[in-house]
């Protein structure tokens, strides 16, 4: 990948502060925020892991970690990261979207929908649109069109989280289609995107 060389690099910078400030909470989160974009997932969960440890207040705000989990299929610890990231964060459309994402896959679309979090104040349209589909109260062509006129950062989520709407579905061509465009077609400087290339790589589209 284009892009692995930096993180590489990224990665050593990263071992270089821990080995020296063993204490950093932060540098292990950025270590594993890393270690995610590199697809390394059982690694960035031991870093997150030691973050917490080194500084338990940092819990609720821990939502790479429940990223890790979905990617680790540890399905009920993803949900659970987001529910108590819900907490000090409770107008985040993503975190609910990723906690219904988890539920799905471990105990079933229906079980998560008629458990899907109440979010009102999301400013950003298009995930306005996403969680309205999660929640079954639009079509996957409203959210496309709603992404028409967001830029690449809209167009980008909409097939991002498509894709992954899809995939709580088990509606594998689908879930590639979108989750690829997302990735190769509207590359936005986000860790998210990062997550999109991982998603390729782990289910082997790369």
């Amino acid at each position: 990948m284009f892009f692995s060389n930096s993180l590489e690099n990224q990665l050593q910078r990263w071992n270089e502060t821990i080995h020296n400030q063993p204490k950093n909470h932060n540098a292990y989160i950025r270590r594993g925020m890393v270690n995610f974009q590199l697809a390394k997932i059982d690694e960035s969960i031991q870093d997150f892991d030691m973050a917490e440890q080194l500084d338990i207040r940092i819990k609720a705000y821990l939502w790479q970690r429940g990223l890790s989990y979905y990617y680790a299929e540890r399905f009920a610890e993803g949900a659970q990261q987001f529910e108590i990231d819900l907490t000090v964060n409770a107008q985040d459309v993503e975190e609910t979207v990723w906690r219904y994402l988890c539920i799905a896959r471990s105990l079933g679309v229906e079980e998560a929908r008629n458990s899907l979090l109440t979010v009102k104040n999301d400013p950003r349209r298009v995930m306005q649109r996403v969680y309205d589909l999660y929640a079954g109260d639009c079509t996957p062509d409203d959210v496309l069109t709603v992404s028409q006129s967001q830029g690449e950062s809209g167009k980008f989520y909409s097939h991002l989280y498509l894709g992954l709407y899809y995939e709580a579905q088990n509606n594998l061509d689908l879930v590639q289609n979108y989750i690829v465009k997302a990735a190769d077609q509207y590359k936005i400087d986000d860790y998210m995107w990062y997550l999109a290339q991982v998603h390729k790589k782990l289910r082997g589209w790369i």
